[in-house]
């Protein structure tokens, strides 16, 4: 009997060190449920082409992540993340494909490999109004409809940390796919300003080899908003570039956003414009611009509901539409209205 009583405590003598180390250094489960529900309609003035109006419920970057660091002593860290997204309205995603890494972190800034939003995106999250989500988010007409709000895999951040408000991010994504012929990888950077009421931005990315008809793309984007009282004022302007694997019929896509926020109590009150044009073949420029009303009820610092009604006008060349993860494709010239109703609620 004794032979047991000892044999128990020496195995529980050696499993006190792994507990203390995961009570020292905990690891947070977090996520965010957000869903609207969505009335569109494609308006072609009658023709064939016209979407006729249908609802849908969308699922608005809803997501679950588990996040943990280990102090490694010296002022260093380590830390992971692991983020998959889901949608409460169906289940047809995969695991873990949102941001998640594992990275080192100490006074001289953080340094984080796997998959993550690139600096470029991060830069606008926040001045658009709706933060990147609901069909009225930028990806709608900025970013060159998306193409630019990237997640990218393979990839290497750094992040500095602030100076006097200023601070920056790199990222290069590495080629795993070159060929004899292509190169293809990306590389982001942004350098940010942030003090007090004021925010601002100054943001490059490029896409080299990024199809079989593109050889390079490239965003620049600078913005930023400023904040008096109960108002919040945003705005940001962006051109992407393309030039063809021919070397032939560059182009220059010119796009810009403005927002406003008024907050009253638990209320907030939102207009955002947005606008796009050129970018297409030489006498085919497109061009599009959208108008955003919303209303914003904050219940708490994690749950609030929203409504918004979005109109989108494109010209004959243009198919700007929503920025919802489930799309609403759109013929050229069709023009757009939506309304929307949503709730969030993050843990």
């Amino acid at each position: 009997m004794n032979k047991k009583l000892i044999a128990l405590a020496i195995a529980s003598a050696s499993m006190v060190p792994a507990a203390m180390a995961q009570t020292a250094n905990p690891v947070t489960l977090y996520g965010r449920v957000y869903e609207t529900i969505e009335s569109l309609q494609g308006n072609a003035g009658g023709t064939a082409a016209e979407i006729p109006r249908r609802t849908r419920v969308s699922d608005q970057a809803s997501l679950l992540g588990v996040r943990g660091t280990e102090d490694l002593g010296g002022g260093l860290k380590a830390f992971f993340q692991l983020e998959t997204g889901f949608k409460p309205d169906q289940n047809d995603t995969g695991f873990a494909q949102r941001n998640s890494g594992v990275g080192l972190q100490g006074g001289w800034g953080s340094v984080v490999i796997g998959r993550w939003d690139t600096p470029y995106k991060v830069t606008t999250y926040p001045v658009d109004a709706f933060g990147d989500l609901t069909m009225a988010g930028m990806a709608s007409l900025g970013h060159d409809q998306g193409n630019f709000d990237r997640r990218d895999q393979n990839m290497i951040q750094y992040w500095s940390p602030s100076f006097g408000g200023f601070a920056f991010k790199l990222m290069y994504q590495v080629n795993e796919g070159k060929t004899a012929t292509t190169n293809p990888h990306d590389t982001s950077g942004n350098i940010t300003y942030t003090k007090g009421p004021l925010y601002a931005f100054l943001a490059y990315e490029d896409h080299k080899d990024p199809s079989a008809t593109v050889k390079k793309e490239s965003g620049t984007s600078v913005g930023g908003y400023f904040i008096f009282g109960p108002v919040k004022l945003g705005a940001e302007y962006e051109e992407i570039k393309k030039n063809a694997v021919s070397g032939n019929d560059p182009s220059k896509r010119k796009e810009w956003l403005a927002s406003v926020v008024y907050t009253m109590g638990n209320h907030n009150f939102i207009y955002q414009h947005q606008n796009s044009k050129d970018g297409g073949a030489s006498g085919a420029e497109p061009s599009c611009n959208s108008n955003t009303i919303g209303y914003k009820y904050v219940f708490s610092k994690r749950t609030f509901f929203i409504a918004e009604y979005m109109k989108t006008d494109n010209n004959e060349q243009a198919t700007c539409s929503t920025a919802t993860t489930a799309t609403f494709p759109l013929a050229k010239g069709n023009d757009l209205t939506g309304a929307a109703i949503g709730l969030q609620h993050v843990f």
